[in-house]
């Protein structure tokens, strides 16, 4: 007589488990998996100086845009080893724009605490075979340290920084004339 009750009691306590199993009666809305947006992107401008400025000098007037150009970001960890890289190429003005993928502004532990201090640009080629010397303005053989000049952050919640203006210079010019 005990089992007559039990059998339905026992249907009870075990049917919502039942119902939140099955994956066609579950009420929860799975969300796709979409690849997390990247919290740091970098932009910066690469320019070729011009002839009329004096070899070492880190004057840019009359620099043009330097398409087509590399330049590499590398980002230290906590304990001052690289843990990022990467080769960025320049666009037809000149200027790259490279998000950082893989690395959480909230969530990775940065050389020194922050992205200003961790992460620098440095010149890598440029396709000017004209323009191809690297120079050191903004610290572009040294690393080029990042900025943040009131950038403000985007909606997907990433920070924008600047790096450079970073400059090749030509290996040839001709000596001014003076008549």
């Amino acid at each position: 007589m005990a089992s007559k009750h039990f059998i339905p009691i026992l249907l009870l306590i075990l049917l919502p488990t039942i119902i939140t199993a099955n994956p066609e009666t579950s009420h929860s809305e799975k969300t796709p998996n979409t690849p997390k947006e990247p919290t740091i992107i970098i932009e910066g401008m690469v320019m070729c100086q011009s002839c009329k400025q004096a070899a070492g000098s880190w004057s840019l007037a009359e620099a043009k845009p330097l398409p087509s150009a590399k330049v590499s970001i590398s980002c230290k960890d906590h304990k001052n080893r690289v843990k990022h890289y990467q080769v960025v190429k320049t666009d037809l003005g000149g200027y790259f724009y490279s998000p950082l993928h893989g690395l959480d502004i909230n969530n990775y532990k940065f050389y020194l605490g922050h992205p200003i201090h961790a992460c620098s640009v440095r010149l890598v080629s440029s396709a000017d075979m004209g323009c191809n010397v690297l120079t050191n303005i903004n610290g572009g053989i040294e690393g080029g340290k990042l900025r943040d000049e009131k950038k403000k952050k985007l909606v997907s919640g990433a920070v924008v920084y600047s790096a450079g203006p970073l400059a090749f210079r030509p290996a040839h010019c001709l000596p001014p004339v003076h008549y």
